[in-house]
């Protein structure tokens, strides 16, 4: 069960952190949700050669525009720098608003159980897979438009959930669980390529579908009962992909959308905003 304060809380943020950093001439112009598991989108200024994101290189379009977001553990301060070919340099720094998150103490339960041999033997080419597809980098435009739910219902559990096992911290929750029947279609958030999919289930994640967006941005369909589409396919926002399944580690049918920009987690509510009928 989720705690629907923290859930208003999260779709209050939304509206609230969401800014516009001053524009033209010699600046960034920004816009987005700066807070942790956010994603801003801005606009070097003319001129830019180089971009970096807290010291490290990341791309810009033809047109200078450009993606960031912020881990779900990201610290309070961040930086944007830009190049230009003139050797001017313009720095833009960012406050990273913290969160809280829904926190679950367990101090009677280990923090994993033992796992299994098979577990053991097939999980290192798992992650393989999924490190290889992460580093793969496509064309795809997704990036720059609003994302739209792959599916909608009830929300299960929030993005950032972790639980404290007699007093050691479990893995948080990377993305957001949507309850469903198997077999309701899921639908792309955004244009994408695909980028990993499953032939067969893997251990944790079941059936596991990846869509590259562009710039880094990735998505994750877990648990799915089917995939409908293939390694390399270019996919429209809209399209159908796969359906809602329990396959993996799941206790029941539904959804598991996590999203990730360049290793950083992001919160699915802070890319596609308020769920609704018409998503």
């Amino acid at each position: 069960m989720i705690d629907r304060r923290r859930f208003a809380a999260a779709m209050l943020a939304t509206t609230l952190v969401a800014r516009t950093a001053r524009a033209g001439g010699d600046a960034f112009a920004l816009d987005g949700s700066f807070e942790q598991g956010g994603i801003a989108r801005g606009q070097v200024p003319p001129g830019t050669t180089e971009l970096q994101f807290n010291g490290q290189p990341i791309p810009f379009a033809a047109d200078r525009r450009f993606l960031i977001a912020f881990d779900r553990d990201a610290v309070p301060a961040a930086a944007l720098e830009a190049k230009g070919k003139d050797g001017r340099t313009v720095r833009e720094d960012l406050q990273i608003a913290p969160r809280e998150w829904n926190i679950s103490r367990l101090d009677q339960l280990p923090k994993y159980p033992v796992p299994s041999a098979e577990f053991e033997a097939r999980r290192p080419a798992e992650l393989a897979r999924i490190k290889a597809a992460r580093a793969l980098q496509t064309p795809a435009e997704g990036w720059r438009q609003r994302f739209a739910w792959p599916a909608t219902g009830r929300i299960s559990t929030l993005f950032g959930s972790q639980r404290i096992y007699a007093g050691e911290p479990g893995a948080y929750h990377s993305g957001i669980d949507i309850a469903l029947p198997t077999g309701t279609p899921v639908r792309a958030p955004a244009d994408g390529v695909v980028i990993l999919a499953a032939e067969a289930p893997f251990t944790l994640e079941g059936n596991l579908l990846m869509l590259d967006h562009g710039m880094g941005l990735s998505s994750a369909f877990l648990h799915l009962s089917r995939i409908d589409v293939h390694e390399g396919e270019a996919v429209r926002q809209g399209q159908p992909i796969g359906a809602v399944g329990a396959t993996g580690r799941a206790t029941g049918p539904h959804l598991h959308w996590g999203i990730m920009w360049r290793g950083a987690r992001i919160d699915p509510l802070l890319v596609a905003g308020a769920m609704s009928a018409a998503d």
